[in-house]
């Protein structure tokens, strides 16, 4: 046996430990981020932090399709989408801080390690590990800032990946006061056709290889498709040594945002704090704005339908913190978005009438690379040219700059450096101090950026001031040599980041809405603060529908 690190450090903060098992996907970012906003609305000042068990550094430099959208914070960190889900629930920014991945983990020990910081040890998973997990799972509580930190831990119980993280809270269960923390489990009561019941032999094993490390949860959390009976949940709590007013049900809900509602509904909250020990909190939650909002999702007065133009479109979490923007906008106006995907790739100039036929609105999506993007330029076309509402992020914006140029200044051979590096009209192209970095993350703008709008324009109007901050994550840049003609042409750059004067945001003064911006607005929007061009996007949709 190691012997025992030295307890932390005392901290006025509480920690939740959320943990999953049986299957993956089961929700653990939302059970969190639903619990998260539980407490809040009782007063509490609560963060949570994202665990991810791969040996990735950050998920930067993962392809959509093995791990959905790569969620940018703030201060620049690529982080694992759940951090949505936290800002979109607590209406609070994340950061570095807020996602750790094993990989970032060996890498700052192996470099301590490289710098003798261990005087010649053997460096091991335990301690030293073990204790770096812990040094990161502890850092939020120790700032004074937050009451409650609620960790999420990635990954299912019984993967070898996921072992360091669940030993280093099993140490920090022993080192801790009893009341500073507690283990939530997250598991599968699924439901058999054939039989019609449902069974809880896989809680039963998840719970048992949740024990076999060291590690027993307070508090049950079971997804199930059927309620689950008065019996079964004793048999549950019997079986798994938990109390059973602490084996919670969480039913598949009709919408992500009505989970806090059912989780309240079933006290969650009430025994998180009751263990915790929490007190200062109000005795109800204020859930109001919370419920209001549902009410406007639920119960639409207008219906619109988007096209979603883009190169990953087959996996709905490759553009998740968009998906849930026109939630926000949708709800906002009180309006149902439908989202039509349209994969790029099919799009062609004889084909594109028929593929955004009976859309409202096109929405061109951000991505990397060439394909699909000789499409997105016939999409781009023919809303131009047809006054169909267009929004652009990212990639959206550069394409909608190619478009613009060859069909309108005549530069048909104008592209962007990033498809042909030898095009000899580069309107858009990487800033030049990027061009020698050779690590990807390091091309890339990333993070939080100022930007200052033209009075008058339907961006500062959208946002109702000139000056903004939004998040950025890309390479290329609209070229600013062409910039002169652009404008002459009728395009206007509305938006520019008053350090480096880069063009941020793109308009077309006579067309009902085409706005463009190289930054990423779908990832400040919140249900509290759903984003303005999101909003005024939707509703030029409604606009266009009713002719």
């Amino acid at each position: 046996m190691p012997e025992r690190s030295n307890p932390p450090s005392a901290s006025a903060a509480k920690y939740i430990f959320v943990t999953g098992g049986v299957t993956s996907s089961l929700g653990k970012g939302i059970i969190s981020a639903s619990l998260a906003k539980l407490l809040q609305a009782r007063g509490f000042r609560v963060t949570i932090q994202k665990f991810d068990p791969y040996i990735n550094i950050d998920p930067g430099t993962l392809n959509p399709y093995e791990h959905g959208e790569c969620y940018v914070t703030d201060d620049g960190a690529e982080t694992d989408l759940d951090l949505g889900h936290y800002e979109r629930f607590l209406n609070t920014p994340t950061s570095q801080a807020n996602n750790v991945t094993t990989g970032r983990i060996y890498d700052h020990v192996i470099r301590r390690e490289r710098e003798g910081a261990f005087l010649g040890k053997t460096v091991q998973v335990v301690p030293h590990i073990t204790d770096e997990i812990k040094r990161r799972m502890l850092l939020l509580g120790q700032n004074g800032q937050f009451d409650v930190v609620i960790t999420e831990i990635g990954g299912c119980i019984g993967d070898i990946e996921s072992l360091p993280f669940v030993e280093a809270v099993r140490q920090l269960r022993w080192e801790l006061p009893d009341a500073d923390s507690l283990v939530i489990h997250l598991t599968l009561v699924p439901y058999l056709k054939a039989a019609g019941e449902l069974k809880t032999k896989p809680t039963q094993h998840s719970v048992r290889d949740l024990r076999e490390a060291g590690l027993q949860p307070d508090i049950l959390v079971c997804r199930t498709e059927h309620p689950i009976p008065l019996e079964m949940r004793r048999k549950i709590a019997l079986f798994c040594n938990v109390k059973i007013n602490s084996v919670i049900e969480s039913l598949d809900a009709d919408s992500i945002y009505s989970v806090p509602l059912l989780m309240r509904k079933e006290g969650l909250d009430e025994r998180v704090i009751k263990r915790l020990k929490l007190t200062g909190g109000t005795v109800q939650p204020d859930l109001e704005a919370w419920k209001d909002f549902l009410g406007k999702l639920k119960n639409p007065t207008e219906e619109v339908t988007i096209a979603l133009v883009g190169k990953y479109v087959e996996l709905p979490d490759a553009y998740k913190s968009i998906n849930e923007a026109f939630v926000h906008a949708g709800a906002q106006n009180e309006c149902k978005v439908t989202l039509r995907s349209v994969q790029s790739d099919n799009i062609t100039p004889e084909n594109v009438a028929s593929l955004l036929h009976g859309c409202d609105g096109v929405l061109v999506a951000p991505g990397f690379g060439e394909r699909g993007f000789e499409g997105k330029i016939a999409a781009v076309r023919y809303v131009r040219e047809h006054n169909i509402p267009f929004f652009g992020i990212c990639l959206g914006m550069q394409v909608a700059v190619v478009e613009y140029a060859r069909n309108v200044l005549g530069l048909l051979d104008a592209n962007s450096t990033e498809m042909d590096g030898l095009t000899p009209n580069p309107v858009v192209a990487m800033m030049e101090e990027q061009k020698n970095i050779t690590l990807k993350g390091g091309t890339m703008r990333l993070g939080a950026y100022a930007c200052d709008l033209r009075r008058g324009s339907k961006a500062a109007k959208a946002y109702a001031k000139n000056h903004i901050s939004e998040r950025h994550r890309h390479r290329y840049e609209f070229n600013n040599d062409y910039l002169a003609r652009f404008e002459e042409a009728g395009m206007q750059m509305t938006g520019t980041n008053p350090e480096t004067g880069l063009v941020e945001v793109i308009e077309l003064p006579n067309h009902p809405w085409f706005v463009a911006g190289q930054f990423h607005p779908e990832l400040k929007s919140t249900v509290e603060q759903p984003h303005p061009l999101f909003v005024r996007f939707v509703r030029a949709a409604i606009q266009h529908r009713k002719g």
